[in-house]
């Protein structure tokens, strides 16, 4: 009996070992991933340095699924310029090309217009009720470059969110199915 006791033993001290390297690997892999994105935020100026496009407003310059890299500096906005921003009382941001800069004669401001290049109209019915116009405050940044189609499985995960948890089962069983 003490023999079987003492076999048992290493054995159970070896599993609790493995269950907390893989829960430090996982630990190490989110902690990585936020560092990453906490460092994107500092170098580019952004609150979101990447975007995913989610409309079909851009096209043929961007198309649904394609993701943004953005830059945020303090010089002002020009026309021309592919902004995103974002409208108080919407949680998703858009975006849209500026068409006019009004700079403010009674602050240090800007009165910006936006509008998709694949849209008929500018997009004064996407602002805030009343609001004619968005200010440099709305700007989450400055698209500076782009990655075609990369973000379509955001999109996916956003429009099926039981897709998102699928994907996350699945890396938690690899992660805890994985050898040392």
């Amino acid at each position: 009996m003490d023999f079987l006791r003492r076999g048992v033993e290493p054995i159970r001290a070896t599993q609790i070992r493995s269950v907390l390297a893989q829960t430090i690997s996982l630990g190490m892999i989110l902690a990585s991933a936020l560092i990453i994105w906490k460092g994107l935020m500092v170098v580019t100026g952004s609150e979101s340095p990447l975007v995913v496009v989610l409309s079909e407003s851009m096209e043929p310059g961007f198309k649904r699924g394609d993701i943004l890299f953005l830059h945020m500096n303090k010089d002002p906005v020009r026309a021309g310029e592919i902004v995103v921003f974002n409208v108080d009382g919407r949680p998703i941001p858009i975006v849209h090309r500026v068409i006019e800069v009004h700079e403010r004669h009674d602050t240090a401001g800007f009165d910006i217009l936006t509008k998709g290049d694949n849209n008929l109209h500018d997009d004064r019915m996407l602002y805030a009720h009343g609001q004619l116009w968005i200010q440099q405050q709305h700007i989450m940044g400055r698209a500076i470059g782009y990655l075609p189609y990369a973000g379509w499985l955001t999109i996916a995960m956003t429009e099926k969110p039981v897709l998102k948890y699928v994907l996350i089962a699945a890396l938690g069983l690899l992660v805890v199915a994985s050898k040392e």
